[in-house]
C-alpha cells in the first residue's frame, strides 16, 4: 500500500495505525472520519515519525495526541 496519494482510504489506515502505535484507549479519539483529507500532509509526517521511533516516552506521547488534536474537524 502506497501512502504517498491523499485518500480517505489511506487517512483511515494512518489514523488506525497511529492509534496502535500510540497505544490509545480511547479508540473515538481515532476515528478516521473526524480528521479532515485536508490535513493529509501533515498526518503522513506524523506518522512517519512514529513509524522512526523504535519507543516513546509518556511525554513524546502526549505531544503526539496533542498534535493530532489540532488536525481533527471541529
Amino acid at each position: 500500500m502506497s501512502l504517498e496519494e491523499s485518500s480517505q482510504e489511506n487517512l483511515a489506515f494512518i489514523i488506525k495505525d497511529m492509534g496502535k502505535i500510540l497505544q490509545v484507549v480511547n479508540t473515538s479519539l481515532m476515528e478516521p472520519d473526524d480528521y479532515d483529507l485536508a490535513h493529509y500532509d501533515e498526518l503522513k509526517s506524523l506518522y512517519d515519525l512514529l513509524q522512526k521511533k523504535q519507543q516513546l516516552t509518556v511525554a513524546e506521547t502526549q505531544a503526539f495526541i496533542a498534535e493530532l488534536r489540532q488536525y481533527r474537524k471541529n
